[in-house]
Order: structure tokens, then C-alpha cells, then sequence
């Protein structure tokens, strides 16, 4: 089929590469000349496994791009809405992208069109984009809406595009629905699992997507449900991790126990300094929103945001209890982005921390392996040095701290760690080490739902209590 997918972020360059992977010709639109033209060069501007492959094996084939919305909508039958729906001060979503796309769309409709809403929006958007294309002269017989939502994890977007646990199509008419049906018929008969060239995912043997009929306002709320039920997952497992502290238990065996309740299972429950990037922050906040607007009491989702800002100030705690004063602290930073796997600094919790210690007097030496250019932007007025490596950063630092759960950070080497810096502390907020192993190399490791490893450095044995200034580490100088 001929689709247009209107906006190149993450989701609609992904989107439309992974449908120039299922055979589709695909025309991506965006007024973004700079990003237009890095993309016609061959250059991919996020960092996400497997999207360079699909562009160099797409690009001037079957996946094209353009700033001429008109043309684009002329030659395509399906037109993905991708565009970005940031939140506005009252948190609910800001559509004015959206509605602008819908306009230019409508101003160039010549035959009948199925507009998909991909971006994640409220309920009742699909009405609104009905409305507005109306208003702006669209045939009604022309057109229909659907909603499409993605379900795209930043780091693992392409395979989850093309081995989704499922695939909802939100559709109040047969004819829209077949439409997007026929789009996704090769991961729903499973034909694209059987291509030599299959781009490598998590399904072994035959497998085959799931499709969900839905209405177009079901559809728009299971987005925000299944975001919204995540980031309750989160909050909930760092507060349990709080009760763990308290009580001296170990989150990590509670997350086994819990976690191996089919009815709950393991994914989502590791404790840490909180959720962001661009999408549970904003949807929950949008969610929330809907919920008032619709006059439903929904007090959860308040306290899900509440414990996640919760999570970072606990962290700054745990710091000032490893260091006592922060004022003129070197710290060595391992991990800017939001999460594994990406570059994207959005709404990051690291970043949120790094800026409060800088408003504290602490120094800061960083180091990520894909997020520090973009990091580097949020850091202009104040200033942070970027390191070549891990541990580069931690060269002469009063402590090291871990924000982002990179796997070749747990796979530091905790003697060298300890050998590089001043003093022999490791904040870590994503639990990514050992507590033995950290208390064999003679770190001080304070983590998140679990013991304290305090090394008295004068018999090597741990201690019971947290670090005491003056009788352990720092008799060290």
C-alpha cells in the first residue's frame, strides 16, 4: 500500500520504517528541512537498534521523504498522524500539531483516505480531527478516522513495531478497519517471520501478532491505561523498596517472590529513581487530565506521580548520607538518558538529579553511551564535563553515582572503580551491582531497597552502621 506517516520523532520514524519493512511505499513527511535532509543523506538521528539498517535498506526505495504534506497525502492511501502531543501547564495534552496536520490534510484529500492517529492522544481526538477536517472542507465520504496506537519501547522499538504483543486497531466503520488491517497482514498471518532478511526479535518458531478490533475511544484509552498501569508498576515497586529499607529486607528477593505470580510476573518491577522520557510522564499527566474533565475520581494516578517524585528526592538523601556535605563534592556520573538503550534526556531523572547537585555546589563529570550530545543541551547554562569513558569519569570523584541502567555499567570492573576514585563510594540508583561484590572491592554501596555495604577499611569487614565521618572513610586522606 502507498502510506504517509506525517512527523519523524521517534514513533513516526519508526513507524514508517517498519512499514517500508512490511512491503508498504512509505512517504515521510516533516517541515524539519535539517532533519529531512540528515535523513536523505542516510544519517538516523536517534539512537535505536536496528532503525540504521531499515533506513539504508529502505531509504530511496520504499521509504522516502518530504516536506509537501499536500503531495504526501495525494499519493497515499493510510496517513499516519505522528506528530508530538506535549503537555500543556494543566497537563493535559496539547493537540495544536495534531490539529494542524488534520487541516493540511483536509486541504489536499482528493480520493478517500483512512487517517490514522498514531501519536498518543486523549479520547475523543479522533472526533476532533473528524471536525476540524470537516470545517476545512474534507468530504465527509472521503475520509475516516482511526486510531492506532503504538506501544514502542525507546531502545527496543523496532522489534516491538514488528513482534508486538498486539496490535490495536480502533475503527467505527469495516472499511477503515480492513484498510488497516491489510497494513498489518505480514505480522498478523506472520509471513514476515518466515523472510530470510527478517530483522531478529524475541519470538522463536511461528508466531504471528495479534490484532484487537476495538472502537476508535477504546482504542484511545488503552494507551493511556497501559502507560498509565506502568508507571503505576514502577511507583509501586519503589515504594515497596522504601518499606524494604525500613525494615532491613531486600527488594531485590521481594520483586522474585512477587514477580513469579503469573497474575503479575517481573517486567516493570525494578526499583529505581523513577520513570520518564516522553511518554509516562506526559500520558499520565493527559490521562489524569481526561479523568477530571470526565468528572471520574482517579486519586491512583496523583499518587503514582507523587512517589515518583518521591523516588529522586530519596536518592539526593542517599547521597547526603554517603557524603554529609555537598557543596564543592567532585561526583563521577555514570548515565544521562532516561533508560537503557536510548539517547533521549527527556523528562530523565538524571538529569533532574544532576541539576539539583549542581544547584547544591557539587561538580559533575559524565559519562553515557549514546545520551551525552543531547545531555549536552540541557547543560548550557550550568555546565558539566563529559567524559570518554566510565572510567574516565570517575577519575578523582568523591563518590560515583549511577542513573541510568546501562548494561556495560554493571559490568565494571568494582577494583578499578574503587582504585579510580577518591573515595570509595557508589551511590548506585538503578541497582545494578553486586552488594558483595561491592563490599569485596571495598566500596561503600548504598543502592535502593537494600542494605547499606559500609567497609570499615581498618579490618575490611562491614560494618552495621552507615559511614560515620571521622572513623572510617575519610581518616583515609
Amino acid at each position: 500500500m502507498n502510506i504517509a506517516v506525517v512527523g519523524s520523532g521517534y514513533v513516526g520514524l519508526v513507524a514508517g520504517a517498519c512499514l517500508a519493512e512490511l512491503g508498504h511505499n512509505v512517504i515521510l513527511v516533516d517541515n524539519d528541512q535539517r532533519k529531512l535532509a540528515a535523513l536523505k543523506n542516510g544519517q538516523c538521528p536517534i539512537h535505536e537498534e536496528f532503525l540504521p539498517e531499515l533506513l539504508q535498506r529502505h531509504r530511496g526505495k520504499r521509504l522516502e521523504f518530504t516536506s509537501d504534506l499536500g503531495e504526501a497525502v495525494r499519493r497515499s492511501q493510510a496517513i499516519f498522524i505522528a506528530v508530538g502531543t506535549p503537555p500543556k501547564n494543566d497537563g493535559d495534552a496539547d493537540l495544536s500539531y495534531v490539529e494542524s496536520v488534520a487541516k493540511g490534510i483536509a486541504g489536499a484529500i482528493d480520493s478517500y483516505k483512512v487517517i490514522v492517529e498514531k501519536s498518543t492522544v486523549p479520547v475523543y481526538t479522533n472526533s476532533w480531527i473528524r471536525k476540524v477536517m470537516i470545517l476545512n472542507g474534507a468530504p465527509e465520504e472521503l475520509f475516516d478516522v482511526a486510531s492506532n496506537p503504538e506501544f514502542l519501547r525507546e531502545g527496543e522499538a523496532v522489534t516491538d513495531f514488528l513482534y508486538p504483543d498486539r496490535i490495536v486497531v480502533g475503527a467505527d466503520c469495516d472499511r477503515c478497519a480492513l484498510i488497516l488491517e491489510r497494513i498489518y497482514q505480514p505480522l498478523v498471518e506472520g509471513s514476515y517471520y518466515e523472510r530470510p532478511d527478517a530483522i531478529p526479535g524475541p519470538a522463536t518458531g511461528s508466531f504471528a501478532a495479534r490484532l484487537i478490533r476495538a472502537s476508535t475511544k477504546s482504542a484511545e484509552l488503552i494507551k493511556h491505561a497501559s502507560n498509565a498501569f506502568l508507571a503505576m508498576k514502577i511507583s509501586f515497586i519503589n515504594a515497596v523498596a522504601s518499606v524494604c529499607e525500613a525494615v532491613d529486607a531486600d527488594v531485590k528477593q521481594v520483586c522474585e517472590g512477587i514477580g513469579s505470580d503469573s497474575r503479575i510476573g517481573q517486567r516493570f518491577l525494578y526499583p529505581g529513581i523513577g520513570y520518564g522520557g516522553s511518554c509516562f510522564p506526559k500520558d499520565l499527566l493527559a490521562f489524569r487530565a481526561v479523568a477530571r474533565e470526565s468528572g471520574c475520581l482517579f486519586g491512583l494516578l496523583d499518587e503514582t506521580v507523587r512517589v515518583n517524585e518521591e523516588q529522586r528526592i530519596r536518592f539526593l538523601r542517599k547521597v547526603r548520607k554517603a557524603l554529609w556535605t555537598l557543596k564543592g563534592k567532585r561526583l563521577g556520573v555514570l548515565g544521562l538518558a532516561f533508560k537503557n538503550g536510548t539517547d533521549d534526556v527527556r523528562e530523565s531523572p538524571a538529569i533532574a538529579i544532576i541539576k539539583a547537585l549542581l544547584k547544591e555546589g557539587c561538580s559533575i563529570t559524565a559519562y553515557d553511551p549514546a545520551a551525552m550530545e543531547r545531555a549536552a543541551e540541557e547543560f548550557a547554562p550550568e555546565g558539566i564535563t563529559f567524559a570518554s569513558d566510565p572510567y574516565e569519569a570517575l577519575e578523582g570523584a568523591d563518590a560515583c553515582l549511577v542513573l541510568t541502567e546501562w548494561e556495560d555499567f554493571a559490568a565494571l570492573d568494582p577494583a578499578r572503580m574503587k582504585s579510580l576514585l577518591r573515595y570509595p563510594i557508589v551511590v548506585d540508583g538503578r541497582n545494578l551491582f553486586d552488594p558483595s561484590a561491592m563490599e569485596a572491592a571495598g566500596l561503600n554501596y548504598y543502592s535502593i531497597g537494600r542494605a547499606d555495604v559500609v567497609v570499615d577499611h581498618r579490618s575490611t569487614h562491614k560494618t552495621e552502621s552507615s559511614l560515620e565521618i571521622g572513623k572510617s572513610d575519610w581518616d583515609i586522606a
